[in-house]
This record gives structure tokens, sequence and C-alpha cells, in this order.
């Protein structure tokens, strides 16, 4: 490198152990060279030995329904699906507020303290919200971009048959600049599986997006919906563009079934995306893994109407996967950061994932010499540095 460099960061540990020095231009990476290496530098930092990591990408985040920044709302219970829909709009009628007074820009500030430089959030697109939240979601979008990279999926959370205005204001939020079309349990809401599937895929390839498809439907009804998702992507073309969120029916499969649902999804690049939820429901990860399925992280609800829950950073959220299936072994335990860091940048476009010559420099800094130490302790990153400046220090 013969430039000065903006920054450059001296003896930062990378995960194989080697000490380097990280000279980051223009908000990239320009060079990753031995520690000591003489080079002309501009501004320096020391991080003595700390682990840097890529950017952490969270893949599932509702920006529009989070309460952080509102009066406590005590968390109440609805026996299905249909009714936390119904709850939550009827909150939003009785209780209207901006995105700002929700607490989108503080969860934002909060997942970023975490080591979040890269999330994919969905917002709901119903007769409620109409296309109100998407427009405040647009420009938000916008004031973050020097430091979180953000995908937007336009999410019919009311359904798309049962919702007669849902298809009409989904294609308008295509039109507008969402990245993504989502969809909802084509059975347990709609009623009708080919009759959204048909909407959703219809206008995922009439406009060239990808799909984010929320899954809760359960057994048999779930994992059929799977195969019909999985055939309409090869059939579609859109083999390394459909995202299946939740995917509890996983968890439902029998030995045989599974392999058989996990050689689908992988032959057809359909990836899943998990919170790593509580209770029975959560997809075996470690299985899926085993046989080839791309998975990523998400944290989902945070202190919202459907639930109480802030577990923001994803390095909690490896933790939780960490407990959830008894992994004990290093190895085992530092796989759980490529769910949120390689994966997700290869699957998703969702950050860079490495820490490479040409990458986007965001990258967060541990006090530890090793991955699985980062996880079990839950340790918050001591540096975040986003498109090349530094967040926090």
């Amino acid at each position: 490198m013969t430039a000065t460099a903006d920054l450059t960061l001296n003896r930062a540990r990378l995960a194989d152990g080697r000490l380097v020095s990280i000279d980051i231009f223009g908000g990239r990476i320009a060079a990753v060279r031995p520690a000591g290496d003489p080079v002309q530098r501009g501004r320096e930092l020391d991080l003595n030995g700390q682990l840097v990591l890529p950017g952490l990408t969270d893949g599932h985040v509702h920006l529009d329904k989070t309460l952080m920044a509102m009066p406590w709302r005590p968390h109440r219970s609805a026996p299905s699906i249909r009714a936390r829909i119904d709850d939550e709009k009827k909150h939003r009628r009785d209780n209207p507020a901006s995105l700002e007074e929700r607490g989108a820009q503080m969860l934002l500030e909060t997942a970023l303290r975490l080591g979040t430089t890269s999330l994919r959030t969905h917002v709901d697109i119903d007769e409620v919200t109409k296309l109100d939240t998407l427009k405040e979601l647009l420009e938000l979008r916008e004031r973050w971009a020097d430091r979180v990279q953000i995908q937007i999926v336009a999410f019919p959370q009311s359904g798309v048959v049962t919702c007669p205005v849902a298809a009409e204001y989904l294609q308008e939020a295509l039109r507008m600049g969402a990245d993504f079309i989502g969809g909802l349990d084509p059975v347990g809401i709609d009623g009708d599986q080919k009759g959204q599937l048909d909407i959703i895929f219809g206008l995922a390839e009439r406009y060239g997006r990808g799909l984010d498809i929320h899954l809760h439907d359960g057994g048999e009804i779930g994992l059929a919906e799977i195969d019909d998702i999985v055939a309409r992507t090869s059939a579609a073309g859109l083999e390394g563009r459909t995202t299946i969120s939740h995917a509890f029916a996983l968890a439902d499969a029998a030995p045989a079934r599974l392999d058989a649902t996990a050689t689908a999804l992988r032959e057809a690049k359909v990836s899943i995306l998990s919170s790593i939820p509580g209770g029975d429901r959560c997809p075996p990860i470690p299985k899926l893994r085993e046989l080839g399925v791309d998975v990523f992280f998400g944290s989902d609800n945070i202190r919202d109407c459907w639930n109480p829950s802030s577990v923001i950073g994803m390095i909690d959220r490896a933790m939780l996967a960490t407990y959830r299936f008894g992994l004990r072994r290093d190895e085992d335990i530092a796989a759980l950061l490529d769910h949120v860091t390689t994966i997700p940048a290869r699957l998703a476009g969702l950050g860079d994932g490495a820490i490479r010559e040409g990458a986007r420099a965001d990258l967060i800094a541990f006090e530890a010499t090793h991955l699985p130490q980062v996880v079990v302790e839950r340790q918050v990153p001591n540096v975040v540095i986003a498109r090349g400046a530094i967040i926090y220090c």
C-alpha cells in the first residue's frame, strides 16, 4: 500500500491467531498485513491483541414493531398467530406513533453498539399501516446508510388472499424500494396455499426480487408448504434468493423426512432463518448444518406486542444456540459465528462476512483471544467500526 490509510488498526488479532495491521481507506479494507510492517499511515488505533471480527448480521428483525422507546406494555398472550396479529393492529390503531417514537432508531443504536452492522428488517404492509411505515423505514435506511446496511422485506402480516388490498400494496412497496417480498403461513393465515404463493412468487418474478417467507405452520402442513416453496423457487430460477424464516415444521419432521427436506432445500439453495426460539419449535440447526442447509440467525421480535424479549445482540443469539443444542467443543461454538457473518454474507449479501482486502470496513474488536470465548462470555465489542469510521471505542 502506498497511499496514506484513513485508519490503521495495529496489533489486531485474527480468528486464526495472527497479529496483523489492518489499513482502511475510503470505507474499505485496503490491506491486511503482518503487524509491525512499516507503511505510511494516517490515524492509528492500537488494539493490543484484541480479537477482530467482521461486523455481525441480524438476518431477521422488525424495526417497525419495537416499542423500546414507549412506556412499558405488559405482554398479553394470544391463542393463535391470527389473534396476535389482531392484537397488534388494535394497539397500533389505539396508539399511533412514528418509527422513532416507537424506538426503531433506539433499536438500531443498540444493535450497532453490540456489533450488528447489517440487518434485514420486515415491515408490515396491510390495511392499517398501508405504505406509511414503509416510507418512514426507507427514510431511516437512508439516514443510517453510513453505519448499517439495511435490507427491507415488504411483509403482508395480515395475509395476502384474506387482506384484499395486500397484493396492490406489495406491488407498490417493491416499486418504492423494498428489497424482498414477504409471505406468511399460506395455510394458517390465508387458508389458501396456492393462492398466496401464486401472488408472492408472481411479484418476485415480475420485479426481480427475492422472497423471505414467515412460516409458523407446523407438522405436515408446514412441511408441505416448504416443499411447495422449494419447488417454486427452482421453477422460477430464484435459487439463492428465497429464505424461509422460522420454519418451525422442521422441528416436527421425522429423521427420514428431515433428510429429504434438507436435501431439497440445499439443492434449491433455499435458506432458513432462525431466531433460536424457546419451546419445542426450533429447527435442528446443527443437523441442518450437517446436511448442508444454509441457516442464518436473527433477533425477530424486540420488546413488541409479540414478545417482551430484548435479546438484541447476535453474540447473545449465538450463545442461545450453544445452550439450546448443548454445544461444548470449541469448534462447534466457534462455528455458530458463521451464521451471523459468512453465511448471511454469502447467501443474502448482508455484510462481507470476512476480513479481507476490498471488503467493507465493518469491524468489531473483543477482549478475547479465541472465537468461542466471545460467545460463551457473551462479550460486548470494545470497538465498533462501520464503513471505516470508529463508532464506539
